[in-house]
């Protein structure tokens, strides 16, 4: 007669902690293992649901997020992107500054932004140091942007892209037709 095996994680802690003479009985296995393998389900249920209480391990409860912050849910958008455009949201409340537009700009982007203020132009500049080329989700960070400034306040966006003194002799062909034409100054 084969041995029955329990695949279940926590059926074989819940078999480990019966007395030995257990050890040949089939029906106990197979009891454990049932009730293991529902265990199982049981913690991985709760684990996804305490992971919607943290923005950037929400999944399906991002849609709970976005309700409560008045974003208008867009399925079609990459995950990532909305879980950035929910932590900016969050970020931007509070009193306006320029730690309070590099806060909300690096939680969309995701990489290092620079802020500086031109008082006597009355706006300010956002830089994106890190991120080459265009950010894909830019029209999002534009309306967070809107919503945390004053009205009297205008805002620039200036981007980095590849020159040609940054890919001579550092890039490969393959590796230059791999990168989109967008990352390129001037690319489309």
């Amino acid at each position: 007669m084969a041995d029955f095996t329990i695949a279940s994680p926590r059926g074989a802690e819940l078999f480990s902690y019966l007395p030995a003479y257990y050890e040949s009985s089939r029906v106990m296995q197979a009891y454990l293992n049932a009730k293991g393998t529902e265990m199982d389900a049981l913690y991985t249920a709760l684990n996804q649901t305490l992971d919607q209480f943290f923005v950037r391990t929400a999944t399906w409860g991002l849609d709970r997020w976005e309700y409560e912050l008045g974003i208008e849910t867009d399925r079609t958008k990459p995950i990532e992107q909305r879980r950035s455009l929910v932590e900016s949201k969050l970020r931007g409340a509070g009193k306006f500054s320029g730690r309070l537009v590099k806060n909300v700009a690096e939680a969309y982007d995701g990489g290092k932004v620079d802020v500086s203020f031109q008082p006597a132009e009355w706006g300010f500049t956002i830089k994106f140091v890190d991120t080459i080329g265009i950010p894909p989700n830019l029209e999002d960070l534009k309306s967070v942007i809107e919503e945390v400034k004053p009205a009297h306040l205008t805002v620039k966006y200036e981007f980095s892209y590849l020159l040609i003194r940054d890919i001579e002799g550092v890039m490969t062909l393959d590796q230059m037709e791999q990168t989109p034409l967008s990352k390129f100054a001037g690319g489309a």
